[in-house]
């Protein structure tokens, strides 16, 4: 069943509150003792293959490979007559200059030696995580796609949804584990990830051609 619109929309402007309010907050208290004990929290559980598979976790939010995986799929899907969806998947790369102003204007340094273990390290700023934020609008709208496009066969919607899935899960816990992100730079981007997706599928599903894709 769909959400009513007043629904959707009381929906969004939650998280528009909740990102705003957190993002204030974050601005004025940039190191919080609650985010060290969370990063210290999960990452006593250190090993070597755990460290590469966080790192592979993390692999499509880095750039140029983020960049590419969205220039991908869309090709994918427009070489797969799906035009209109490889036109929405494209409009994702325009997050990337969301979250660099944003990053810009809180201003907040990233993790240091200091307090946690860096696997990797990280230019710009902490908040909110762009890795949370591109996973949850990419394969977000990835699983939206497979469970609303009937004609592409059912194995490889349940593949592209379940690896879109985990990656989506396992996003923020891979960024805090590297010693990338704080926890509530993950929650930021999860927020503003839900935040941009609203906007993607309202005009993807606004007036769409029913058909051959549904």
């Amino acid at each position: 069943m769909r959400l009513r619109p007043n629904i959707l929309l009381s929906i969004l402007v939650l998280l528009i509150v909740a990102f705003t309010t957190l993002s204030v907050f974050i601005a004025k208290h940039p190191i919080l003792p609650f985010d060290i004990k969370v990063s210290l929290l999960i990452q006593k559980f250190q090993t070597a293959w755990l460290d590469k598979m966080m790192l592979a976790v993390s692999f499509f939010g880095e750039l140029p490979f983020s960049l590419l995986s969205v220039l991908i799929v869309a090709a994918i899907f427009y070489w797969q007559k799906l035009k209109r969806e490889a036109l929405f998947i494209t409009l994702i790369l325009f997050s990337g200059l969301i979250i660099l102003g944003i990053k810009n204007i809180i201003n907040r340094p990233r993790p240091t030696t200091f307090y946690v273990r860096l696997v990797e390290v990280n230019r710009f700023q902490s908040f909110p995580s762009g890795h949370v934020l591109s996973y949850v609008l990419f394969f977000g709208f990835l699983i939206i796609l497979m469970r609303t496009l009937k004609n592409i066969p059912t194995v490889t919607r349940n593949i592209v949804t379940s690896i879109s899935l985990f990656l989506v899960v396992m996003i923020a816990p891979s960024r805090i584990y590297l010693g990338a992100h704080w926890f509530t730079d993950t929650v930021g981007g999860l927020l503003l990830g839900l935040i941009c997706l609203f906007p993607l599928c309202y005009f993807y599903f606004r007036n769409k051609p029913t058909g051959k894709n549904q």
